[in-house]
């Protein structure tokens, strides 16, 4: 039986997840690609007034994506949110599990076993002006990490650590993983990109959102290097 909780995610993963349990969210932000969804702001600045007033069961957060403040403020005025913290790939299960027994869903999660390195170093740009990369303790850097990939610059005390030019120039960088998001890298950025080393442009969803699409996400990703790095070595 479907669930009748009245949810509002306010995480674009999470939202993508409930939907394929049969869940849809009374309201999502505007960056969950559901155009049919009702829309209460965005992961940073979402419209705390109007997800009052929806009078929700449950509010879905994650300490990575969304503010404290706005978990605080959410809670301040009595409303029950869940806040999850996926930060790594191994947070998965336990994470997407507690939202299943909230929500009351059965749910099973199944990874491919992990790749021996693939001495690729691999450089992941996720912003440019300035450039901007993924820290080792990110989901999408454990992704890479599982799939046998070297993430340069990983090892850095910030989370999405700033890339000098001069860095680019002195590292060895086999590759480039260009991903759609959140800076949305595509085709007007190859000569660009490969001016600092072979590019691949990626899935920036399959490489950062978890939950629902992990399992297939890390398996389609796996095939796509097996052709792109793997098939011309």
């Amino acid at each position: 039986m479907a669930s009748t909780l009245r949810v509002v995610s306010l995480v674009p993963s999470v939202t993508e997840t409930l939907l394929s349990w049969g869940i849809e969210p009374i309201a999502c932000t505007r960056f969950c690609e559901q155009p049919s969804i009702n829309h209460v702001g965005g992961t940073k600045d979402p419209d705390l007034d109007a997800i009052e007033k929806l009078n929700p069961d449950l509010v879905v957060v994650d300490r990575e994506e969304n503010r404290l403040e706005d978990y605080q403020a959410l809670r301040s005025r009595g409303i029950n949110v869940e806040s999850l913290h996926v930060a790594s790939l191994n947070d998965v299960g336990s994470e997407v599990q507690r939202l299943a027994d909230r929500v009351g869903v059965e749910w099973s999660h199944v990874l491919s076993p992990r790749r021996a390195s693939r001495g690729v170093r691999a450089f992941v740009p996720i912003w440019r002006r300035p450039w901007m990369t993924i820290g080792a303790d990110t989901y999408g850097a454990t992704v890479l990490s599982h799939l046998g990939i070297d993430v340069l610059f990983a090892n850095s005390d910030d989370t999405y650590p700033v890339v000098e030019e001069r860095q680019l120039v002195e590292a060895e960088i086999d590759v480039v993983l260009a991903p759609s998001e959140p800076y949305p890298f595509g085709e007007r950025h190859l000569d660009l990109l490969k001016s600092i080393a072979p590019v691949m442009l990626v899935d920036g969803q399959d490489l950062f959102w978890w939950g629902a699409r992990t399992s297939v996400a890390i398996d389609r990703f796996d095939e796509r290097l097996q052709s792109s790095i793997d098939g011309g070595r």
